[in-house]
């Protein structure tokens, strides 16, 4: 159970995400435009589905290494100077993310501390300021595993993982 919530963890959170944005946009058009009426709450829940897309996705695209990056210098290392350029890289981010954990997480106590709520939904601003801690700790997670992979690619000799290519 822990090989597929670690497999496929963020796929099904950004399944749930993204349907959840699809169908209040298609719902909101709809009544946009059929009924001339809109509501406040349905602009805003796209709004953080997305927000919670984006960190999430960030968290998908580290297991990966998908993000964006230019390899033309890596092409012409050696594997082990490959490794350790990913291993520093990866080294930054995670420092980076824990940062992000630590401040964002002040964001989120303070809105416990005053009870703040959304204007639409008027629902508490904690579950939608959550989305950058959730987020960032995935990304932490992610990285150490990250870490971890090419740690014992430097031990074993191997390649770095490099993760999928969309284009050669």
């Amino acid at each position: 159970m822990l090989r597929a919530l670690d497999r496929n963890a963020e796929r099904w959170a950004l399944l749930f995400f993204y349907i959840l944005l699809v169908t209040t946009m298609v719902v909101e058009v709809i009544r946009r435009e059929v009924l001339a009426y809109s509501s406040i709450w349905g602009e805003e829940l796209v709004r953080y589905s997305f927000i919670y897309l984006v960190w999430i996705g960030a968290s998908a695209a580290i297991k990966d290494r998908a993000h964006i990056r230019i390899d033309v210098i890596f092409h012409a290392l050696p594997h082990r100077a490959q490794t350790l350029l990913y291993l520093l890289g990866d080294l930054i981010m995670l420092a980076v993310a824990v940062a992000v954990v630590i401040w964002s997480w002040h964001a989120v106590e303070t809105s416990m501390r005053f009870g703040s709520v959304s204007h639409g939904l008027r629902v508490s601003m904690v579950y939608f300021l959550l989305a950058v801690p959730i987020g960032f700790t995935m990304v932490s997670a992610r990285l150490l595993q990250s870490i971890w992979r090419d740690i014992g690619s430097l031990r074993r000799n191997e390649p770095p993982f490099t993760g999928e290519k969309l284009f050669d």
